[in-house]
């Protein structure tokens, strides 16, 4: 399946947010769904508001006329001081999922990062997005750091030890 990948215009913003609820895919079971979701949806709008801002981009796949998927990117500094491109979101609609549209949403933020002298891109994706992770891994991405979580009983604190 052949893709034009171009920068988002305005009258993609509408189809490009149309996107988002598939950003919640792998969520943790403990993550409240709505909150989620709302939180995906800001990821894209703010992406799509900075889409002109120097160091951001958004690309979409098109393919018959109509948006496909989206990829924002932006330099972000490393704590290593080390300067990034950072893939804030990837996603693609359900009918073109494992078909391209991802892949070559990806080569265009390489494509971007490779222009500005930036050596990593770096990114994020749920730990239970199995699909997502073996995507990233056939295009060479290696996991860097992992985000542990552990859920906390408050009521089974005493007064005391809140305190402390």
């Amino acid at each position: 399946m052949e893709f034009e990948i171009r920068p988002v215009r305005a009258e993609d913003h509408q189809a490009v947010l149309a996107l988002s609820p598939r950003l919640t895919i792998g969520a943790p079971p403990w993550r409240d769904p709505a909150r989620f979701a709302a939180a995906a949806r800001g990821w894209i709008e703010t992406s799509l508001a900075s889409a002109e801002d120097a160091g951001h981009a958004v690309f979409v796949a098109v393919r018959g006329g109509r948006v496909a998927g989206v990829v924002s990117v932006a330099e972000r500094e490393h704590f290593t001081g080390d300067r990034d491109a950072y893939v804030g979101e990837l996603v693609t609609g359900a009918a073109v999922e494992g078909r391209g549209a991802g892949r070559a949403l990806m080569a265009a933020a390489q494509h971007w990062a490779a222009q500005r002298g930036l050596y990593r891109i770096t990114l994020e994706t749920g730990a239970a997005n199995e699909r997502a992770r073996r995507f990233y891994a056939s295009l060479g991405y290696e996991e860097e750091e992992i985000r542990l979580s552990k859920p906390v009983d408050p009521a089974g604190v005493t007064g005391r030890e809140r305190r402390a």
